[in-house]
C-alpha cells in the first residue's frame, strides 16, 4: 500500500472511530441514557447476525433479512433504471414528448414516497409488492432527472464534429449523446440507489414480515433500541457497498474521460 492509499484509508477510518468515541462517553453517563453504548449495539448485531448470545427470537436472522431487503432494493432500482434511462433520454432528445410528459412529471416529483404509502397499500396491497412500488418510486426521479440532465447537456460542437466526422444521423446517439450523458447517467444512478436504500424502511412498514425496514420498525415498538441501531448500520454499510461497486463500473466505462476515468 502506497503512502498516498494509507493516508487516504486513515482518513476515511478517523471520522468513524472518532463518531463512535464521542457515542461512548455520551451514553457512559446519563445524559443518553435511552441510547445504548456502542459495544452493547456491537454484541447485539453479532447475535442477529450469528446467535450464541441472547438465543431469543431474533438471533441469527440477519442475513434472511438482509436478502429480503436486497431483493426489493436491487429490483426497486433495477426496474426504476429500465424505466428512467430510456424515458429520460427520451424526454432529452424530442421536444415533443418533453411538453408532453415534463410538467406531468414535474408535478407528481416533490410527492413524498411516504405520501404514496397509503395509496400502495389500497393498489398492491399489504405486502412486498407495495414495498417493491415505493423502493422504484424512489429511485426513479433521481435517475430520469440526471439522464435528461446529461442529453439536454451535451454540447453542440460535438454535434458538429460528428457531422464533419461523417456520422450519420442515426449514429448519433450512440456515438455522440449516449457517451456525452454517461458521467450525468451514473450520477442518477447513484443517487437512485442512495435513495432506494433510504426508502426500504419506509417500504418494509407495509406490512412485510422480513426485511431490515420491517426489524427496524418492530423492534421500535419493542423499545430495542440496540436492535434498532444495528439495523441501521447495516443499512449504511450496504448502501456504502453498493455506491461502490456502481463508482466502480462509472469508472471502467468512463475511461475515456479525465474527470471520471
Amino acid at each position: 500500500m502506497t503512502a498516498a492509499s494509507a493516508r487516504q484509508v486513515g482518513l476515511a477510518v478517523a471520522a468513524p472511530v472518532l463518531g463512535i468515541l464521542a457515542w461512548h462517553l455520551a451514553t457512559s453517563g446519563r445524559a443518553f441514557s435511552l441510547i445504548p453504548p456502542p459495544l452493547e449495539v456491537a454484541t447485539q448485531w453479532w447475535d442477529l447476525a450469528f446467535g450464541g448470545i441472547w438465543d431469543d427470537l431474533y438471533s441469527e436472522t440477519l442475513l434472511s433479512h438482509t436478502l429480503a431487503s436486497l431483493s426489493r432494493v436491487y429490483g426497486g432500482f433495477a426496474l426504476a433504471a429500465v424505466v428512467a434511462l430510456p424515458l429520460g433520454m427520451l424526454i432529452g432528445r424530442v421536444a415533443v414528448i418533453r411538453d408532453l410528459l415534463d410538467p406531468t412529471l414535474q408535478i407528481l416529483r416533490p410527492i413524498p414516497v411516504t405520501a404514496w404509502l397509503p395509496l400502495a397499500m389500497i393498489v398492491f396491497g399489504i405486502g412486498p409488492r407495495s414495498a417493491f412500488f415505493l423502493v422504484f418510486l424512489g429511485a426513479f426521479y433521481p435517475i430520469l432527472l440526471n439522464t435528461i440532465f446529461g442529453v439536454r447537456s451535451v454540447e453542440g460542437r460535438l454535434f458538429e464534429a460528428a457531422a464533419m466526422l461523417g456520422v450519420s444521423r442515426q449514429a448519433i446517439f450512440w456515438k455522440v449523446v449516449l457517451p456525452a450523458s454517461l458521467p450525468s447517467i451514473f450520477t442518477g444512478l447513484r443517487l437512485g440507489l442512495g435513495f432506494a436504500w433510504v426508502v426500504i424502511v419506509v417500504g418494509e412498514m407495509t406490512g412485510v414480515q422480513t426485511g431490515l425496514g420491517a426489524i427496524i420498525m418492530e423492534a421500535r415498538q419493542l423499545s430495542r433500541t440496540e436492535i434498532v441501531i444495528s439495523g441501521m448500520v447495516t443499512i449504511g454499510v450496504l448502501g456504502f457497498l453498493s455506491d461502490q461497486v456502481v463508482q466502480a463500473l462509472g469508472r471502467r466505462l468512463l475511461r475515456w474521460s479525465p474527470q471520471h476515468g
